[in-house]
Formats: structure tokens, C-alpha cells, sequence
């Protein structure tokens, strides 16, 4: 039987780029995404009940031709099963060094460091909760200006790296997407894995793997994943897709 293909790695300018950026950093995700024929038996290979997992509904905001995209913002917000609702404005890729500290130290404010098998990108997100029941929905329903669902500091941030006349009240919503996140500690594993299983309309199914850490821990952490991982029989070699990326390109192309 030959065997499967090593992950795409990292060059050394790269890894040191990574290395940069962490050290700047609030936290890193390390993030995997398993192939289609492989979800089900991933699924049960790390004791995964989906019963535990919660409901959630995601819905980005962009222009038909996806203008946001294009110029490094996202815009979304989110419902989740028993808990509020809630919105960010990101910006990727950032150099954190190059963003004011104001921004840096205000609360909801954090500068992430997402790596996965041959890739990585530091972003910058203003989180924050929405105040008062059903607003993402009657924002998606076109009953509720998109502006609201964002804080004052939220709507500075997205102004001041929007491109020029795109205004949030503008933005089209694409979605949503249902998904089912399940955040456990698997048998054997030092630490906690987030599971988040998104569904797309057409079929398309992510099945995405994910932890957090400290960003002076990340490399060691990696490790430890990847070994955890690969002693489970989790295929690590598989096309890395993002979440956001599928649910733009899926929703933009019937705007």
C-alpha cells in the first residue's frame, strides 16, 4: 500500500515569518481540516458525540462582488444556541506591530495567529456582543440596518480599513451557515479540541479541527496535535479549506 502523502510544510522565510508574528500575537489557533472521506472515521477515532455539540448560525457581510474580501476585511456575526448573539469585524493579514496600541488594548480587540498544514495568516478581530434578542436575524430578514449589530468602536474599525464608499448598511448578507461546534477534552490528549462541523446549502460539508495556545507554547503545542492526531489515524495530508473562504465563494456567486 503506498503511503499517504507528508503535509505541505513550511520554508525557512516562512517559519520565520511565523515566528515574527506569534511573538506579537495575543494567542495562535492551530487548524485542520479533514477531507470528505475521512470525517466519519475521524469522528470516531477521537470520541466525538455530536450531541454535546452546540448550534450555531453564521452569516458573513459583503458586496455582490465581494469588495470586503478583496481588501483583507470580514464582516459577520453569529447566533449561537443559548447564549447572545454576536458580531466581528477582522482584518487579515495584519503586521501587529503596524496597528496603534489604543486598538490593541481595547476590550473585544485580539490579534490571532491561524496556522494549518502549509499555511498561516495573522489577523486582527473586534468582537463584540450584540445587544437584544433576534437582531442577526432581523438583520438578515432586511428588518434591522447591519450597523446595528456592530459596536461604535466596531463600525470605527471597519471605516477606517473598508475600501472607500462601501458602507456596512450596504452589505449584503451571505449566509447563513448552520454549523455544530463541540469544544472537548479527547481521551489521551493533554488539552481541549474544538470540533466545528459547517453545512452549506449545496451539501458541501467542513469538518474543521482546532486548538488555541499561547503564542511562546504554539510550536510545542503543534507538536503535540499533530502526534495526538496522527496516533489516532487522522489523515493530516488532506486540501486545507476555510470556512470563511467557502462561505463567501458559495453565497457571493448568487448574489
Amino acid at each position: 500500500m503506498a503511503s499517504a502523502p507528508a503535509p505541505p510544510s513550511l520554508d525557512d522565510d516562512q517559519l520565520q515569518e511565523v515566528l515574527e508574528l506569534t511573538k506579537q500575537a495575543d494567542s495562535v489557533e492551530l487548524k485542520l481540516t479533514i477531507p470528505d472521506a475521512d470525517q466519519r472515521s475521524t469522528v470516531d477515532a477521537l470520541g466525538m458525540d455530536s450531541l454535546d455539540a452546540h448550534i450555531r448560525q453564521v452569516v458573513f457581510f459583503d458586496t455582490p462582488d465581494l469588495a470586503l474580501d478583496r481588501a483583507g476585511v470580514v464582516v459577520r456575526a453569529r447566533r449561537t444556541q443559548g447564549k447572545p448573539d454576536d458580531s466581528v469585524v477582522k482584518l487579515r493579514p495584519v503586521v501587529p506591530g503596524d496597528l496603534p496600541q489604543e486598538i490593541r488594548d481595547a476590550d473585544g480587540f485580539g490579534v490571532e495567529v491561524d496556522a494549518m498544514p502549509g499555511g498561516y495568516v495573522c489577523s486582527a478581530s473586534f468582537k463584540g456582543e450584540v445587544k437584544g434578542k433576534d437582531r442577526v436575524r432581523q438583520a438578515v430578514a432586511g428588518e434591522l440596518p447591519v450597523r446595528k449589530l456592530f459596536s461604535k468602536r466596531q463600525r470605527a474599525f471597519y471605516e477606517s480599513h473598508a475600501p472607500e464608499g462601501v458602507e456596512l448598511d450596504e452589505l449584503a448578507a451571505l449566509g447563513p451557515v448552520h454549523l455544530l461546534k463541540l469544544k472537548y477534552p479527547p481521551q489521551g490528549f493533554p488539552g481541549k479540541l474544538v470540533a466545528e462541523a459547517w453545512f452549506y446549502p449545496d451539501g458541501t460539508r467542513i469538518l474543521e479541527l482546532s486548538t488555541k495556545c499561547a503564542p511562546a507554547a504554539a510550536f510545542q503545542v503543534a507538536a503535540e496535535v499533530r502526534a495526538y492526531l496522527a496516533g489516532r489515524g487522522v489523515n493530516l495530508s488532506g486540501e486545507q479549506r476555510t470556512k470563511t473562504r467557502t462561505a463567501l465563494e458559495f453565497f457571493g456567486s448568487r448574489l
